[in-house]
């Protein structure tokens, strides 16, 4: 948060207010001085602006090796502060901005407080010149930036209502960042993953191995596999491989792995998602408990406010009312899981108030008398809802909604898959969001990947079957409704 000290010692003219002050009110020795703690988001958004994408300032990776404290901002971000004070503080609105002549000391780490304090040092009546002192100190009072600066200061009084913030959205994507970092105590879980025959899959399992959440057990044709990693460089030492003449072949010998305790979650490589769900779903051989399989999408939509779970999306084509029972409470465990204690869920429909016409409004509301009698358990749901006042505060306000969930939910079940994947790859696509998919609902997470997906999405999604598979057996069987 920023704080300014006005020259005067008040701020008199209040935070919704700026006013100047004109050359003649300058008086040599007057400071004004601003106080920020750098965040990754400044980091990025400074990047955004600039163009300046050095790796040392943005990669997520070196992130993860160095510790976010130790990144640190450009010196040119200093002196975006001392632009700032000039135009806001002092002198303020109308000042011309002439030279600047800045010498940056130290770096600025992320989380690091810094103040920067200008001093009027000199003025030129011909020409409304003012030259200013600048110096910048860190939180323990070290030096990191001097200099001067030097303006035209405003010739006319003025006092002005503060021009709001322009909205900028930065893809930081930092909730993902927070899954990955919750494993990093945890030991790899193995898993099996199925026919990873391209440079995607494979190379997702890979990293997701470097990374230590998974331990993986590769289930494949070995000649192609082997072929594949001497093509693209993959180093296959240590790691556990599996043979398997072709990916029907791969999906069944990794879902008995899972039955012979090999394996604690397996993941879908370059074969087709009905493949695996078959081996899974086998009444005979698979991995089914008494909820029905579903999947998820844990989204980071850089427009929303916390992480969002979009469900079902990618299994489930028409669910009935017993399957969208197991689709929320699968979703709502889930949550539970990712630390959200009493997730708010919003039935999704395209109207919010119930249609005998329209089943999804009659699920929707069958649904939430069913949480009011316990068969949905842990949550909060309200339903139906249309996805703006779902979504949106204000949108609920306008249609005179009362909710706890309009407007803050975290979990979003839609009517269909239909609905659900059009919804997740909007979201994706259009608003640059990340989805994680998993597969619930069996005695063990499925992870699902698309090629489409970056390392990021990868990784997190082998962090929620990560986090799943780390439960203890009781927990996991029960969470999995078995």
């Amino acid at each position: 948060m920023n704080t300014e000290t006005y020259p005067d010692g008040d701020a008199a003219h209040g935070a919704d207010t700026l006013q100047n002050r004109p050359f003649e009110e300058i008086r040599i020795g007057d400071t004004a001085s601003v106080t920020h703690t750098l965040s990754l988001r400044d980091v990025q958004l400074f990047a955004a602006v600039s163009g300046d994408i050095s790796p040392t300032q943005l990669d997520s990776e070196l992130d993860r090796q160095v510790g976010p404290a130790e990144l640190s901002a450009h010196g040119m971000w200093l002196g975006a502060l001392v632009s700032g004070l000039l135009g806001n503080q002092l002198p303020g609105p109308g000042t011309i901005h002439c030279a600047q002549d800045l010498e940056f000391l130290a770096p600025v780490p992320v989380g690091e407080q810094v103040t920067i304090t200008l001093t009027a040092t000199a003025k030129d009546a011909a020409t409304r010149r003012v030259t200013f002192a600048c110096r910048g100190l860190n939180g323990r009072g070290e030096t990191i930036m001097t200099g001067t600066a030097r303006v035209i200061a405003p010739q006319v009084k003025v006092t002005m209502p503060r021009p709001e913030a322009a909205q900028v959205s930065i893809q930081s994507h930092d909730r993902f960042e927070v899954l990955v970092e919750r494993c990093r105590h945890l030991p790899p879980v193995p898993v099996a993953v199925v026919h990873p025959c391209d440079e995607s899959s494979l190379g997702a399992a890979l990293q997701a191995r470097r990374a230590g959440l998974i331990e993986p057990i590769l289930v494949a044709p070995l000649n192609r596999l082997r072929a594949l990693a001497e093509q693209h460089r993959f180093d296959l030492s240590g790691v556990q491989q599996e043979d398997a003449a072709h990916s029907h072949a791969a999906a069944f010998r990794a879902v008995e792995l899972v039955r012979q305790g090999r394996a604690a979650a397996l993941m879908k490589g370059s074969l087709h998602t009905d493949e695996l769900m078959a081996e899974v779903v086998n009444k005979e051989t698979g991995l089914r408990t008494e909820r029905r399989i579903t999947h998820a999408f844990v989204m980071d939509v850089p427009t929303y406010h916390k992480p969002l779970i979009v469900t079902d999306a990618a299994i489930n084509i028409a669910p009935d009312l017993d399957t969208k029972r197991d689709i929320c409470q699968n979703a709502i465990d889930l949550a539970h899981i990712l630390g959200i204690a009493r997730p708010k869920v919003a039935l999704i429909c395209a109207v919010e108030s119930v249609n005998s016409r329209m089943l999804c409004t009659t699920d929707a509301a069958s649904l939430c008398k069913m949480a009011d009698r316990g068969q949905i358990t842990g949550a909060l749901l309200d339903g139906p809802l249309a996805f703006d006042n779902a979504i949106s505060k204000q949108a609920a306000r306008i249609k005179k909604i009362e909710s706890e969930v309009a407007g803050d939910p975290d979990i979003v079940v839609v009517p269909d898959l239909v609905a659900g994947n059009i919804l997740a790859k909007q979201l994706t696509f259009m608003s640059n969001a990340d989805g994680a998919g998993i597969v619930l609902g069996a005695r063990v997470p499925i992870i699902l990947t698309s090629r489409a997906d970056n390392r990021r999405t990868k990784l997190a999604s082998c962090a929620v079957a990560c986090l799943i598979a780390s439960l203890p057996e009781p927990d996991l069987r029960q969470k999995n409704g078995g």
